[in-house]
């Protein structure tokens, strides 16, 4: 399929009309950029912001991608608004860390065009490795930033935020929370807006930030967030709630203004939705009207400090935690301390005991073999990143050391091997790495280790998707965000580039377990920097045909627990024993069987089998129970 066949196709999908949709924020921000007439959206995926993309790329008359990171994403959607196409990028808080260097800069230019800048929060860490507050990007690069409270707001905001760009030229910083982008409501929506596009004007003084350039552009930044804290005071999205028990008055934004106003319905409250800059003069009269005032934010004490520097005599993070969402379970109490009352006897029903869960990886991934085998190398340090891969450093393999970003593997494996200590001269270091990221910001890493010889082998976990975020494309699966075919990364190609020798890189079958055992067993001897490839899809994805299921022949089992230590979740240990052998040693037995109907036939289990005792499924006769009706008695087949 061409890329014209693939616009054609695309521009034919239908759009919901003008109306009232059940939608996530992240729908509700797909659509408005859809509806604000913007012409370009980039973002890497990331959870919780994954679906924003996704939903925008299902809209006409927009160019979508998902870019190699975050950093790019947002290049890409400035220069569109440089030449004057309202655009926009989507990221999770972690991904503006890997976006700030170009916004830091972007924030002296301006924009011609408007864009808006989507950053979601994972506050109470539901699947990230910190628990970062975006709301300082605004600070920091003295750009305004909107937080919408629910669906609508996100909707609304996203509208309001690309009309405030063009105003002020300036970028604007849509900020998301993970339950603002995931919980559905109802939402009036519209139809789409055309803008017309002056095109890109040269000008050099003001495109490039050389530093004479950059110096002058200064002032302009400074003037325009002083204009942005006049709007701030008149702004529609900021408004103060009147209440009649003035005991207490809030101030809060985003979702922390729903917990309040669900745990203090009386109470007045000061809504943030344009929260940067703070509008002083409005919360100052606010706080007059109150006896009290709680500043409730997730997740920093952010305008608590600017506000007590303004003279404000405020509670905050004194009487609230510093992490976590503040649901009325947390905020409750901490108000009726505040008060010096009995707090409220909960109302939360006590959860029901389970049986922990903790995560996994699926059936036949292909990362099983990988920390199946790593878990059999002895003397071996093992940097890891960011992915599903990251999983390999819990139960069966523990066979990860270190994580903490992505594509942090590379840089940590060297750091590994050039900080050795005197005695660990014959460690080996092994650092994993997925293809997505990779690409992401793992490719630096890898030419870093080739040109200060480091002695590290790399293993690059090739599953062709984003597995981590729910399987999406990029650079390495062949395929773009449409699903049309487009140029796929030749992975062995690429890291010789980057210097490794050619004698040095091996691509291996990530279900051969001898081979893959064998092949990292030699690199990890040789001093010097090595590459090991496994070339497997992702179970997820189009690209996975599954093969025949196995069970076991529960008379050969005899419950040496090899085929457990693969960590396949279709494998369940039905007994445990304990015996003693000869020797007088005793040694735990741990007898399975495999779930047919979930297992995919990908053959993990077979290799370290002993007694070869798993065989495809309709290779045996299963013994199934049959239910007789008229006695009600159970008979076997």
């Amino acid at each position: 399929m061409t890329a014209a066949v693939a616009d054609a196709a695309k521009a034919t999908q239908p759009v919901s009309a003008p109306g009232r949709l059940l939608m996530s924020g992240n729908d509700a921000v797909a659509r408005a950029v859809w509806e604000a007439g913007a012409r370009v959206a980039a973002a890497y995926p990331g959870t919780p912001s994954t679906e924003i993309l996704e939903n925008i790329a299902t809209y006409p008359d927009i160019y979508t991608e998902w870019s190699v990171n975050e950093k790019v994403s947002l290049e890409v959607a400035f220069g569109a608004a440089m030449a004057g196409s309202r655009s926009f990028c989507a990221m999770k808080h972690v991904g503006m860390n890997v976006a700030s260097d170009a916004l830091m800069t972007m924030t002296l230019t301006g924009v011609a065009g408007g864009l808006v800048i989507a950053v979601a929060d994972d506050v109470g860490l539901s699947s990230s490795q910190n628990e970062q507050d975006s709301r300082f990007w605004g600070r920091f690069a003295h750009l305004p930033v909107l937080e919408p409270a629910d669906s609508q707001e996100a909707r609304d905001f996203t509208l309001h935020a690309f009309e405030l760009s063009e105003r002020f030229q300036a970028p604007v910083i849509l900020r998301m929370t993970t339950r603002i982008c995931h919980v559905k409501g109802l939402v009036a929506v519209g139809e789409r807006r055309e803008r017309p596009v002056e095109g890109f004007t040269k000008d050099v003084g003001r495109w490039v930030m050389v530093p004479t350039a950059a110096g002058r552009r200064l002032p302009l930044m400074f003037e325009r967030e002083n204009r942005l804290r006049a709007e701030a005071e008149i702004s529609p999205l900021n408004i103060a709630e009147a209440g009649g028990d003035r005991r207490v008055g809030f101030i809060a934004s985003g979702p922390a203004y729903m917990h309040v106003r669900e745990s203090f319905p009386d109470a007045p409250v000061f809504k943030l939705g344009f929260s940067y800059p703070l509008p002083y003069d409005s919360l100052r009269r606010f706080a007059s009207d109150c006896e009290r005032v709680v500043v409730v934010e997730e997740v920093e004490g952010l305008m608590e400090t600017e506000l007590k520097a303004q003279g404000f005599v405020v509670s905050g993070k004194d009487i609230l935690p510093q992490s976590g969402e503040l649901s009325p379970q947390v905020l409750k109490p901490a108000v009726a301390g505040l008060l010096g009352e009995t707090p409220p006897a909960s109302a939360a029903a006590v959860p029901m005991p389970v049986f922990p869960r903790p995560p996994t990886m699926c059936v036949a991934c292909p990362h099983l073999g990988v920390y199946y085998t790593l878990s059999q190398l002895r003397n071996v340090t093992i940097s890891g990143d960011i992915g599903c891969y990251t999983l390999g450093f819990g139960h069966p393999w523990n066979a990860l050391d270190a994580c903490i970003s992505m594509g942090a593997s590379m840089g940590m494996a060297l750091g590994l091997d050039k900080g050795r200590a005197e005695g660990e001269k014959d460690k080996k270091i092994v650092a994993v790495i997925g293809d997505s990221t990779f690409l992401h910001m793992g490719m630096q890493g890898l030419l870093d280790i080739v040109y200060n010889r480091g002695n590290v082998t790399v293993l690059l976990l090739d599953n062709r998707a984003v597995g981590m975020t729910g399987g999406q494309d990029n650079p390495g699966s062949g395929r773009d965000i449409h699903g049309v075919e487009a140029p796929r990364v030749d992975f062995a190609r690429l890291v010789k580039a980057l210097g490794v020798r050619e004698e040095r890189v091996h691509e291996v079958n990530a279900y051969e377990l001898p081979v893959l055992l064998k092949t990292l067993r030699e690199e990890t001897k040789i001093p010097e920097p090595s590459v090991i490839i496994t070339g497997q899809p992702c179970v997820l994805i189009k690209d996975y045909h599954p093969l025949k299921p196995y069970t076991v022949i529960e008379d050969k089992c005899t419950g040496c627990g090899n085929c457990v230590d693969v960590g396949c979740p279709a494998i369940h240990v039905t007994r445990r024993d304990r015996v003693k052998k000869a020797s007088g040693r005793e040694v735990d037995l741990a007898f399975v069987r495999i779930e047919s109907a979930a297992c995919t036939g990908c053959g993990l289990c077979l290799k370290p089998c002993a007694p070869d005792a798993i065989v495809h499924a309709d290779s045996v006769a299963i013994p199934i129970k049959v239910v007789r009706k008229d006695a009600g008695q159970t008979a076997r087949s």
